[in-house]
């Protein structure tokens, strides 16, 4: 028979984990189920500069902080993969196949976004070492160096003027003839002296030892194809072709956002009773640690108000 929480949160990132923390806190019995490891998709970042109070520190550092400070408080967290949620009258069901079912009396999501990649030939391999998808996450590693921004909508070009601030150099790549941003933002990015755009062109391929040194591009007209190489560490790539949020456990649940974000009040409560969103699984403008960790504080906050009820 499966055992019962008081709130299971699925996802153990900053949103997770912070809810976790608020929630037993609250006296509530508490677990975090993660498929992979503490953090979520901080873990993959090289270097986190922006989170108040704990300069320069790794993404994988930061999110195994986070699963410590939970368990130091009585945050169980269970390592699986769950297949599906369900509900019946009382409780939400977690089936994690070999593992076992899981239940609590509420449910909080955590279970974030993934960037969307562009899938050009290198693009994995050097994620967190010249390729990046969080320009205020990322960009001061940047400084007076050359970055390229790939994409065409409103976040390449807004990220795109918030790195002409810090970058030496930012060149937009574009694979269409125009921009898909909004003509407010374009004119602006238009003003900007160190920014360059290239129209109808794709980055196919990039290669390296440690950092990216050939970046190879294809004109998607002619497409003529050109390699230019950097010294490596002096150039970044920065991916904005949108961020996808992880839903699909829930989406029978749930009202989706344009973004494909899973619709909350400022409760962070769902349509669903019971169930709760935090962190970048919600649809919302701004997407980083900070933000996620809030969330989740309000996220736990409301479940116990529930449970309460």
């Amino acid at each position: 028979m499966a055992d019962t929480y008081d709130v299971v949160i699925l996802g153990g990132g900053a949103a997770g984990y912070t809810a976790g923390i608020y929630a037993v806190r609250s006296g509530l019995r508490t677990v975090v189920v993660e498929q992979g490891m503490p953090g979520g998709q901080i873990a993959t970042t090289d270097m986190v500069d922006n989170y108040p109070g704990i300069p320069h520190i790794s993404g994988a550092e930061l999110g195994q902080r986070f699963e410590e400070h939970a368990a130091s408080l009585g945050v169980e967290t269970v390592y699986a993969m769950v297949t599906a949620v369900g509900h019946s009258e009382q409780e939400f069901i977690l089936e994690t196949g070999p593992s076992g079912p899981i239940e609590g009396r509420a449910l909080i999501i955590a279970t974030g976004a993934v960037p969307r990649e562009v899938g050009f030939e290198g693009e994995r391999a050097f994620r967190g070492r010249g390729v990046s998808y969080c320009a205020t996450c990322d960009g001061m590693f940047y400084r007076d160096k050359t970055v390229f921004v790939v994409g065409g909508g409103n976040a390449a070009c807004e990220e795109a003027i918030y790195l002409s601030h810090i970058a030496r150099e930012v060149i937009m790549v574009v694979r269409r003839d125009e921009f898909r941003a909004p003509k407010g933002i374009v004119d602006e990015l238009n003003e900007v002296p160190n920014i360059k755009v290239r129209f109808n062109t794709s980055i196919t391929e990039i290669r390296g030892e440690r950092f990216i040194a050939d970046i190879t591009f294809r004109d998607n007209v002619t497409n003529e194809v050109v390699v230019e190489h950097f010294d490596e560490g002096t150039v970044g790539i920065f991916v904005f072709a949108g961020t996808l949020p992880v839903t699909d456990l829930v989406s029978g649940y749930v009202e989706l956002g344009p973004d494909g974000g899973i619709v909350t009040d400022e409760n962070m409560a769902t349509g669903f009773p019971g169930l709760f969103a935090a962190g970048d699984v919600r649809s919302k403008r701004l997407r980083q640690v900070i933000t996620a960790a809030s969330d989740g504080a309000i996220a736990a906050t409301s479940a116990y108000h529930y449970l309460r009820q």
